[in-house]
């Protein structure tokens, strides 16, 4: 009988490499908000991939980045953290872009942060190119990385090799008992997961000046008592979403409101899915002045 298999995984790359699709792909279910903005990612959320013979965690953590700000250089800190905490590191490069300056710093933070942990390369997004595009890549990222590192094709869009990718993370684990109970894809609280699927829709097709500007605080989530019996349960969901000045209040809201509606609808579907009860959500706009230079609000929005 094989022996059970244990361990953390953490991907890394530029924004926009596919590391929380990937995510997703590999538990089945959306546990990481995607976006084809940089530093979308604000939680070190954790998906869990449960097979008969192992257990797989998925730490999806903010990108690494030259920090301008407290927050950037608290994400970077988050970053380091989880770097020397797990026991493989996958780097991921698409197969249509070059590798350039951005993917080998990344490398070489990675190998300086965690010295001794176990570095996987992963080309991305092969359904976008053809086989021999997918070769010559896998070949540089090979090179790039060094004689100890697989390589490993993949397409999380498709499932193509999404298998293959979790076989060869199973096998670079060591023999260890499941940290968490089966059935379990994610240990990230439920409000977590709300105020990124929030921020996620609000930042769907806004300009390159929100996404650092933008965060979500879930203030009340309130089961509703009023129903009757025959009546399918209803939770009403509070949020707010704070933004650093006036001008990204219009951008979210829209004109006449019609932007911060569909923000709603798109969330609120997401959340639904989430707790498996109708949602009321209720979402208002504030302005909070630099927020993510000032300790004192970062602490309030939980960073």
């Amino acid at each position: 009988m094989t022996e059970f298999r244990s361990g953390f995984v953490c991907f890394v790359g530029r924004p926009n490499t596919g590391k929380s699709t990937l995510t997703n792909a590999l538990v089945g279910e959306k546990i990481a908000i995607t976006s084809n903005r940089p530093q979308t990612t604000r939680h070190t959320i954790r998906g869990i991939v449960n097979r008969p013979d192992a257990q797989l965690i998925l730490v999806d953590t903010p990108g690494l980045h030259r920090p301008r700000t407290l927050l950037g250089q608290r994400l970077n800190d988050l970053v380091r953290d989880t770097y020397s905490e797990v026991d493989v590191i996958g780097v991921c490069i698409p197969a249509d872009e070059r590798i350039g300056p951005g993917d080998r710093w990344i490398v070489s933070q990675v190998r300086q942060m965690a010295p001794g942990t176990t570095v996987l390369g992963i080309v991305t997004k092969i359904d976008r190119v053809g086989p021999e595009q997918v070769a010559a890549q896998l070949l540089a990222l090979s090179e790039l990385l060094g004689p100890t590192s697989e390589v490993v094709p993949v397409s999380a869009t498709s499932g193509e090799q999404i298998d293959v990718l979790t076989d060869v993370l199973v096998s670079l684990m060591e023999p260890g008992p499941a940290f968490y109970p089966d059935g379990e894809l994610t240990d990230e609280p439920e409000q977590v997961l709300m105020a990124e699927f929030i921020r996620e829709a609000a930042l769907e097709g806004v300009h390159d000046e929100l996404p650092h500007s933008l965060a979500v605080v879930i203030e009340e989530i309130i089961p509703r008592e009023d129903r009757a019996p025959e009546q399918a349960p209803m939770v009403d969901v509070h949020a707010i979403l704070y933004v650093e000045r006036d001008s990204q209040k219009g951008i979210i809201i829209g004109h006449k409101g019609a932007r911060l509606k569909a923000v709603g609808t798109t969330a609120r579907r997401q959340i639904e899915a989430l707790l498996g009860v109708k949602v009321y959500l209720d979402l208002h706009v504030k302005v909070a002045k630099d927020w993510q230079r000032d300790p004192k609000q970062l602490r309030r929005m939980g960073f």
